[in-house]
């Protein structure tokens, strides 16, 4: 049993800051302020926001974020030891980090000798002392510290003992948190695994051999650690609290990172969603469910667990991304069922096929519908449309006839829930067509001496023996057209202003009939609330394009 808001392993979460660096990722302040509230309603314990010295934007955010009033998570400025030569009181970068007045500093500094000589361009001495300087200044300010230790996996192999001796160094100056990071995300779990071991054996050494006392040479010695965010009890002073910062770049960061927790470490830094510098980051939003359900340690306030799936949506939508399909415990696929057997399976025992159940995690259970399922998995469907059908029913079979009819012909509902939907409502007689498109058109121009392609659509719609046209450009034919169609019904559905179209897949379906072959489109939309997926099939990629979204628009009329 967990011990009521006891929290065993520190969450420290850095989209804000390394997230910041995945391509096509940009933050404003604003969002950056959603961002940080949706993190903390989940109860992480740390939230890294970025460097109050690297652009106008980021002091900005820190000049906001002073008002902000966190109830479980602690805001963490970031930046890096002094610069060489350069004494800490002198350096701008330090004074920005004291500027934007949060009470803990993520510091990072250079444990590899190669990074020392070869970026740094400073001694080994030097490095430790640009280390020592800058953690026994800031603390000397009143704030707490992190200390980074980047590329520590790689420096270590390089020259262990050099290494080692900037942890110590880091904690004797009077960081009470060491990470130990696979910066070039290059390590395998083994290499975490022995990595730990070693600085354990070194602090456990330093206890054995005078109570871990910092030399004479180190201006600050080490004071008791505050206690951790969510009410964990600190470390005991002659020993740092451990974490890892693993990158994806062999995809092993959630691996390495689940080693490090087996060796001892009791802080993970990562993003909600892996995104971030080159391959990413460990996703923590697939790692919390694991240390929580799988081995008994909490991370998460009580009762947060369950709202994993909804507040890392969340975060998606503010951040303009997509949550993958087949990301572990929240992603839409995680608890999809497509073979026969594997659904009739599942809804007798829900074990045979799940590792847990979807709840846990605020998911749901998926079946897809392809000629490949059966009827419990049609029967399950329409049950939670809330279509009570027996398995026997004649229309059961109805339905998986229509379904192999249709993706003999290029449809697949496999991925497009909202169309499936639709289509057996309307098998079943339970669907009601709130409109008709009477005419449409979309153009596509150059006009001449322009480069800009110049597209536009209009549409004309019947809804309970009204017309209405509409015409609207858009950024290619198809936007064009989605603009046209809820313009033209917005007047009668003013609840059509909430969604947005969020992705757009077409597929050619038989490539031996070159341009005249078959597309398949695949259209996502989204309220901000939910998201549902579409689809239409068609020689005319635009008639496609406008099956599918009439049935996105008809979803959402009709739920």
């Amino acid at each position: 049993m967990h011990k009521k808001n006891t929290i065993d392993i520190e969450m420290f979460d850095t989209t804000l800051r390394d997230g910041a660096q995945g391509a096509g990722i940009s933050f404003s302040v604003q969002d950056k302020l959603a961002i940080i509230g949706t993190l903390d309603e989940l109860g992480l314990s740390w939230i890294e926001a970025g460097n109050p010295g690297s652009n106008p934007k980021d002091s900005d955010f820190f000049r906001s974020a002073k008002k902000i009033k966190l109830r479980h998570a602690v805001l963490c400025a970031f930046g890096s030891t002094r610069k060489k030569n350069l004494s800490v009181k002198d350096d701008a970068q330090i004074a920005s980090l004291l500027s934007a007045e949060t009470e803990t500093i993520t510091l990072f500094g250079k444990s590899s000798a190669l990074h020392v000589k070869d970026v740094l361009k400073a001694s080994l001495e030097e490095n430790l002392d640009m280390i020592a300087e800058t953690i026994s200044f800031l603390r000397a300010e009143g704030r707490n510290v992190i200390y980074d230790a980047e590329h520590f996996f790689d420096g270590w192999k390089l020259n262990g003992e050099y290494a080692l001796k900037t942890l110590r160094t880091a904690f004797f100056a009077g960081a009470q948190r060491i990470i130990l990071c696979d910066t070039n995300g290059g390590s395998f779990p083994n290499t975490i695994r022995e990595g730990f071991a070693a600085v354990n054996d070194m602090f456990e050494a330093e206890i054995q051999s005078g109570g871990g006392k910092p030399p004479p040479s180190l201006r600050a010695s080490v004071t008791t650690l505050p206690p951790s965010p969510g009410g964990s009890a600190p470390k005991p002073p002659n020993r740092p609290i451990l974490g890892i910062h693993a990158h994806n770049d062999m995809g092993l960061a959630l691996a390495c990172s689940l080693t490090a927790l087996e060796a001892g470490c009791t802080h993970v830094q990562g993003t909600l969603l892996g995104f971030g510098e080159r391959c990413g980051n460990t996703p923590l939003a697939a790692l919390i469910p694991s240390i929580e359900l799988k081995l008994g340690q909490r991370c998460l306030p009580e009762g947060r667990l369950e709202r994993l799936s909804e507040l890392s949506r969340r975060v998606a939508e503010i951040s303009n991304i997509n949550v993958q399909d087949q990301m572990p415990y929240i992603g839409s696929q995680a608890f999809s069922h497509k073979a026969g057997m594997h659904a009739d399976g599942v809804l007798k025992a829900s074990a045979s096929f799940e590792h847990i159940s979807p709840a846990l995690v605020g998911n749901v259970r998926h079946f897809l519908m392809s000629e490949q399922g059966g009827r419990s998995a049609i029967v399950e469907r329409l049950r939670l449309m809330g279509e009570n059908v027996d398995r026997d029913s004649p229309l059961i079979s109805k339905i998986s006839r229509k379904l192999k009819e249709l993706e003999s012909g290029g449809w697949q509902f496999e991925g497009a829930d909202a169309s499936f939907e639709i289509l057996a409502r309307k098998m079943i007689g339970s669907f009601k067509s709130r409109f008709s498109v009477l005419a449409y058109r979309a153009v596509s121009e150059h006009p001449s001496g322009e480069k800009l392609e110049c597209c536009y659509a209009w549409a004309k719609v019947l809804v309970e023996g009204q017309t209405e046209i509409a015409a609207a450009e858009g950024d290619g034919p198809v936007n064009a057209m989605d603009g046209a169609l809820r313009r033209a019904l917005s007047r009668f559905f003013p609840v059509l202003k909430e969604i947005r179209l969020s992705d757009y897949k077409v597929r050619v379906i038989d490539g031996n009939d070159a341009t005249a072959a078959q597309v398949r489109v695949l259209i996502e939309s989204s309220d901000g609330a939910s998201i549902w997926t579409t689809v239409g099939v068609s020689t005319d990629i635009i008639e496609a394009s406008c099956i599918a979204l009439v049935d996105a628009i008809e979803y959402k009329l009709n739920r």
